[in-house]
């Protein structure tokens, strides 16, 4: 089997699918953007910030503080960064105050997920949370990135990808292969709960995480 087939990313294929989907040429911040894809593709009037300098990135500044005027940008996109930021209430507030009215917030974030970039990994959102993060926008699209059963597959390539083992390839070879099973093979689960009592419907209970799209009031 194909090694970069077998070890290819449950998550970075759906964000991609996700961010492709919200494409624009409005002026648009894409926030947090060190080590990520270029989204310049799908965003070709885009700035790029991140707290260091690199490839790609054309402002360098805090996301609770940002340099720029109020009501500056149609879109600010921000994948795979709140769960790094200390004080999200504080960067979220920043990302309202230089957005234009109507202006649209696409974000991505982790729920079920190991630390990742340590230190600076403090947080992790479940879709209940997000709601209250977002309470005063107009929240057009909060989905989750997996169900429950690909969660597991996601969490198995996270420990091919973070762990070192004995019989280190022969080990790892097996966990990205029954990640792939798994991910492939149909769901068994027919319903989910939001408590052990099995008392509230749930969709979902594990996800690695959810896509938002909000819009500024």
């Amino acid at each position: 089997m194909n090694r970069n087939l077998l070890t290819k990313k449950i998550t970075r294929e759906k964000i991609n699918k996700f961010i492709a989907k919200h494409k624009s040429d409005k002026l648009t911040l894409d926030l947090g953007c060190s080590n990520k894809p270029n989204y310049k593709g799908f965003f070709p009037n885009r700035i790029g910030l991140d707290i260091k300098s690199g490839e790609g990135i054309d402002v360098v500044a805090d996301a609770h503080n940002l340099p720029f005027e109020n009501e500056k940008f149609d879109i600010i996109l921000c994948t795979e960064v709140l769960e790094h930021l200390h004080s999200p209430h504080i960067a979220v507030s920043e990302m309202k105050r230089v957005l234009k009215k109507g202006g649209l917030l696409i974000l991505t974030t982790r729920f079920i997920f190991p630390i990742h970039d340590a230190p600076n990994d403090y947080y992790r959102f479940t879709k209940y949370g997000l709601k209250y993060l977002f309470n005063d926008w107009e929240i057009i699209e909060l989905i989750e990135e997996t169900n429950t059963k690909d969660t597991i597959a996601v969490l198995l390539q996270r420990i091919g990808y973070q762990t070192k083992m004995i019989f280190n390839l022969f080990n790892k070879f097996l966990i990205f292969l029954f990640a792939k099973i798994l991910y492939y093979s149909p769901n068994i689960i027919k319903k989910e709960f939001g408590d052990i009592g099995k008392n509230i419907n749930e969709n979902n209970i594990m996800t690695s995480g959810y896509y938002i799209v909000c819009k500024k009031k």
